[in-house]
């Protein structure tokens, strides 16, 4: 019965999400061309706004104690989000018409070629420097001097964020046009963002209550529960993004969100302090974690005259995240180590109320 109450929150919480994410297209493009920001760059809006679940995950783990949750949630979405918005970003734009009126250059071409066309800038605004994002990221937790999180990570994490940012909307930028803004238009772009944060919030509120209720590891939970359901908003955001035609900056949506998960949002966890206990499924998630974007980066620049995804590509990283799952099942084995940690636990708390 708990389970299906939560299971409601989830669903509604998912349509408030959808609703969000539908109108934040319009308001995107009109920032993106009054600001002369490049359309790798528009990823950086689309991701911050659709990093708003990892952001509620980790400060909701680090206030209740569960860090764990928050910490597979992250590196979770983080391997798993990729691969679900290339799918997405290529099925939204098998459409014969996309973009304002149905209008977008040579897409039609691009479709019969099963090609998902992004901007090589994509590469060098969003992913190379995402790289660097994870390599400070591995550095500041991997060591053994400093493993884990600190406060100290926190304030070099929001530098790092920063710096991204910065990059990533002034490269490339040209003088800006001029755009009509209507004040409905305004309402619901406002309107829009707060139902995509809350929405998300709810979800990864609910989805966190129906691990409890299961009674799986938090680690677990945050990795194969909450990741995939807190990366549904940006699925919608992607959707509807591509759809409008600006398919480079729904397609680099996704990097924008993970270097806000890399970063600002592990910021709770860096306040609160949070050991790696489990060292063998930190660093094969992580490492995994920099090969999405790896695969990713060469996709894009490798792909000949017109830079993007062929099908083939977009069918390689749902199989790299299946890789994922089977390195974690057959040789990390987290589900029985969880199972381990939480029988000791119970042995633990028998024990204490005996004596």
């Amino acid at each position: 019965m708990v389970i299906a109450v939560w299971a409601g929150v989830l669903l509604a919480a998912v349509w408030l999400a959808h609703w969000g994410a539908e109108h934040l297209s319009d308001p995107l493009r009109k920032l993106r061309q009054q600001w002369g920001f490049s359309v790798a760059a528009g990823g950086a809006f689309v991701g911050l706004a659709a990093a708003s679940p990892e952001i509620g995950i980790n400060t909701t783990s680090a206030l209740r104690g569960v860090g764990d949750i928050g910490l597979g949630a992250l590196l979770g979405s983080n391997v798993l989000a990729i691969p679900m918005m290339v799918v997405t970003a290529y099925l939204a734009t098998r459409k014969s018409g996309i973009g304002e009126n149905g209008r977008h250059d040579d897409h039609e071409e691009h479709r019969r070629a099963h090609l998902l066309q992004v901007d090589r800038q994509a590469v060098t605004v969003q992913a190379l420097p995402y790289l660097g994002i994870i390599a400070l990221f591995a550095l500041l937790t991997l060591p053994a001097p400093w493993r884990g999180l600190q406060p100290i990570d926190g304030w070099i994490l929001l530098l790092g964020y920063l710096a991204y940012l910065v990059q990533a909307l002034l490269r490339g930028r040209k003088e800006g046009e001029e755009v009509d803004w209507k004040r409905k238009e305004k309402w619901k772009a406002v309107a829009g963002v707060g139902a995509l944060a809350a929405g998300a919030y709810f979800t990864v509120f609910s989805t966190e209550k129906i691990v409890s209720a299961i009674g799986i590891s938090k680690i677990i939970g945050g990795l194969f529960i909450t990741a995939p359901v807190a990366a549904l908003p940006e699925v919608f955001a992607t959707w509807y993004v591509a759809r409008s035609g600006q398919v480079t900056s729904g397609v680099t949506s996704v990097i924008g969100d993970h270097a806000v998960t890399m970063t600002l949002a592990f910021i709770p966890l860096t306040i609160v302090g949070m050991p790696i206990e489990n060292l063998q499924l930190f660093w094969v998630t992580l490492a995994f974690v920099a090969l999405m974007p790896t695969l990713y980066a060469a996709f894009i620049w490798w792909g000949g005259r017109d830079s993007g995804f062929r099908r083939w590509q977009v069918a390689a990283l749902p199989a790299v995240y299946a890789l994922f799952v089977a390195v974690l099942v057959l040789w990390v084995q987290p589900f029985g180590q969880g199972a381990q940690e939480s029988a000791g636990a119970s042995g633990r708390q028998a024990q204490e109320g005996t004596e």
